[in-house]
């Protein structure tokens, strides 16, 4: 009892004993101390609960925390929440977010009379922002009596990402007064919502007005700050050096960030030599690890991890996973990962998911699988990057066995599980049945499901069922490249064209692809006036600076006969590849213009920038062949293996062959090919034999004639080639001999056919 003593107020008069006495005696104190008891008990038990609440909120178990709230309310009938635990349960819920739970909370906090606490009308504020409910936080802050800092800021966070500039300027100058932090929301608001003009224009009117920029002011505006605008980021840059906020680490990331936007690494490099080391904090090595492996620069990042490391700066899961997204090297790569499992991220479901991506990139697929199989809380990205590992080998057996684990584990595929499963579907039996799957599951409405449906039925040639997809199904770009190429790559290039035309009128803009699939089709089909048109329309619409369409279209005039439009293209294109010369050089071999080809190839040694390619040896060899220019032809060769270190395949093995036989010199291509000890079924063999027989040589046509039959008696062009060649000499009784024979073993030849189109 004298426990409470202390409960009660206490004044200069002290009561006469006889009246405690009498008190005590006729209990009149039982039920007061009884409910002073019972109260604080509660007190500290709620106390308890708030702090176990917040400390799971902390720590990012919010379903844990929700699981806690509803216990405190449901199960603790004499505890009562507080506008404490009203508030943590609304952070929980905003942050998974739980917008059902959230509104529950919501009607509690009214009910209770919670709602005018400001910190309860804030959180509510925070949990209709992350839902993206624009009118409930309207509600909210217009029932606030007198809104905070907070309340503002929060505001206009959700009217930049939900309602549009326009509407959040109009909040921001209806606010009585304006403070810093104020400013940095609207600025890193419209940074971070494409409003990069804006925010510019935010951050130049703060400084014209005296407001003393932050390091958040300046981190916001140097972060978002490329090419484009780098002037105005260097003035920036400079004010951060005057106002000395260059020695906060958030500064000196975003301005390391600004220099990598605009791939200037020397600049980014140099920001960081300017600093104390001092200054650096986990993050700045991020951003610079980030920052080099975005430009390729892979051993320098790698050293600037090992700096890292010897700063005794934890590297971060985002450390781990930049790295290994990046590498491509197996050795390397078991190092990094071996360092993420030393420090203790063997288990983290983001950095093991970068691992099998980058061991299924390196062709490990075992040391991958393993990754997977020690990863305790797998998520549907860890199984999504396994299935699309196995997708990406053609295994597709071993695709769908990971997906069917993936349905036993409880987790539920989405669209890109099936868009995986799709691209390496071997039977158009196996696209029906993921079809099935995909209507079950609910997602045959996903733009990107569809897209990979259409591609698997065009894959199988199931145009008829492509397109009854396709005009059901939502659109976007990569829907109708889809369909275009589909139509071409199945032989019906008159709706590849159709479709086309049916895009232009849309809402949707063609990108390059769309163009170069239909200059392809234009090419295919000698179709001049229509390509053409096309090039019209990348010359209107700003395509023309394109590489890959300037390519395109030397190869479709060169098709459509007009030499002069492919070089004049050509010439006209700012920037040329391989790729670019290579299609000059084709299409002088096209039309017979075999010097024209050899000198082409000549400026292109000149350039220097530009190195050929086996393809580029190809083209110009069969040029020779065509033009019959054998000196030429062998200067290439010993060009290409001498100086270029290029081994001749097979194609250009035939080419050289195909220019020995035409310009006689049979006995010279028989040793081409003997010293490479080319298979009897080789297309060489083929074209050293149609020489034979331009040039009636017997003895070698035989010969060539036994080794073909070994391997294709039922060939009937080998008989027919055999007796032609007889002929070609003279020797009729020799070519009936063969033809009875052909009869005598039942090879009959197909009878030939040719059309035009009127």
């Amino acid at each position: 009892m004298h426990s409470f003593l202390h409960l009660f107020p206490t004044t200069t008069r002290s009561l006469p004993c006889t009246t405690i006495s009498h008190a005590l005696s006729t209990q009149q104190l039982k039920p007061v101390l009884t409910t002073i008891t019972e109260a604080s008990l509660n007190q500290h038990h709620l106390i308890q609960l708030n702090s176990r609440l917040a400390s799971l909120t902390r720590s990012t178990r919010y379903q844990d925390a929700l699981c806690l709230f509803d216990e405190i309310h449901c199960l603790h009938h004499n505890v009562k929440p507080d506008h404490y635990t009203l508030s943590t349960a609304l952070k929980a819920c905003a942050s998974l977010p739980n917008l059902e739970f959230g509104t529950k909370l919501h009607a509690y906090a009214i009910k209770s009379g919670f709602k005018p606490y400001s910190h309860v009308s804030n959180t509510l504020l925070f949990l209709y922002s992350k839902t993206h409910h624009l009118a409930s936080v309207e509600r909210v802050f217009n029932e606030i009596e007198h809104p905070d800092v907070y309340s503002w800021t929060t505001m206009l966070s959700s009217c930049l990402k939900l309602g549009g500039i326009s509407y959040a300027c109009e909040v921001f100058d209806k606010m009585p007064k304006k403070e810093v932090a104020v400013w940095n929301v609207m600025v890193t608001g419209c940074m971070e919502n494409w409003y990069q003009g804006h925010g510019f224009d935010l951050f130049k009117q703060m400084h014209f007005l005296g407001l003393k920029h932050d390091n958040y002011s300046f981190a916001s505006v140097l972060s978002t700050c490329c090419i484009e605008n780098l002037g105005f980021g260097r003035q920036v840059q400079a004010l951060v050096v005057k106002t000395g906020f260059l020695f906060r680490a958030s500064v000196v990331n975003a301005a390391i960030t600004m220099y990598f936007n605009c791939e200037d690494v020397e600049n980014a490099c140099r920001v960081l030599e300017e600093v104390e080391c001092s200054v650096y904090d986990g993050i700045t090595f991020n951003v610079m690890i980030d920052g080099l492996l975005n430009v390729g620069r892979v051993e320098q990042a790698l050293l600037m991890f090992r700096e890292m490391l010897e700063a005794c700066l934890g590297p971060s899961e985002l450390t781990f996973v930049s790295l290994m997204s990046s590498c491509s090297c197996r050795r390397v790569g078991d190092q990094v990962y071996a360092q993420a499992v030393k420090l203790g991220f063997e288990q983290s479901t983001s950095v093991s998911n970068a691992a099998i991506t980058m061991y299924s990139t390196c062709g490990d697929l075992n040391a991958a699988r393993l990754v997977f199989e020690r990863l305790e809380q797998k998520d549907i990205v860890s199984w999504n990057t396994l299935v699309s590992t196995y997708a990406q080998r053609s295994s597709s057996s071993s695709a769908f066995v990971i997906y069917m684990e993936m349905r036993r584990s409880g987790i539920e595929p989405d669209e890109f599980t099936f868009g995986s499963l799709l691209s390496c579907s071997e039977f158009i039996e196996m696209g029906e049945m993921i079809h099935a799957l995909v209507f079950k599951n609910g997602l045959i409405s996903r733009v990107q499901v569809s897209n990979a449906l259409v591609s698997s039925y065009s894959k199988h040639g199931e145009m008829n069922q492509a397109y009854q997809l396709f005009q059901m199904s939502p659109k976007n770009l990569i829907s109708w490249n889809t369909i275009i190429s589909g139509f071409f790559l199945n032989g019906f290039p008159a709706q590849g064209l159709e479709q086309l035309n049916k895009l232009l009128i849309s809402n949707l803009r063609p990108n390059s692809y769309t163009f170069s699939i239909a200059i392809s089709i234009c090419a295919s089909i000698s179709s001049l006036n229509n390509g053409k048109q096309l090039h019209a329309y990348i010359l209107r619409h700003d395509f023309s600076s394109e590489t890959s369409l300037g390519n395109a279209l030397i190869t479709m005039y060169a098709k459509c006969g007009t030499l002069n439009w492919s070089l004049r293209v050509f010439n006209e294109m700012i920037a040329k590849d391989t790729i670019s010369w290579n299609a000059l050089i084709s299409a002088f071999a096209q039309h017979g213009e075999g010097k024209e080809a050899v000198n082409c190839f000549k400026a292109m040694k000149g350039v220097g920038r530009v190195k050929p390619d086996q393809a580029t040896f190809i083209a110009l060899l069969s040029a020779c062949s065509h033009a019959g220019l054998v000196d030429d032809a062998t200067w290439i060769l010993n060009s290409m293996v001498n100086e270029y270190g290029f081994d001749p395949g097979e194609d250009h093995l035939s080419c050289m062959v195909d220019l020995l036989g035409r310009a006689g010199y049979l006995d010279e291509a028989e040793r081409v090919i003997d010293s490479k000890h080319i298979e009897p079924c080789s297309n060489i063999w083929w074209t050293l034999f149609s020489a034979c027989a331009a040039h009636s040589n017997l003895r070698l046509a035989r010969i060539i004639a036994k080794f073909l039959l070994e391997t294709e008696q039922n060939n009937p062009s080998v008989y027919v080639l055999l007796s032609n060649t007889y002929a070609a000499a003279g020797q009729w009784e020799e070519a009936a001999r063969v033809r009875e024979s052909m009869k005598n073993v039942g090879v009959m030849k197909q009878p030939g056919s040719s059309w035009i189109s009127i």
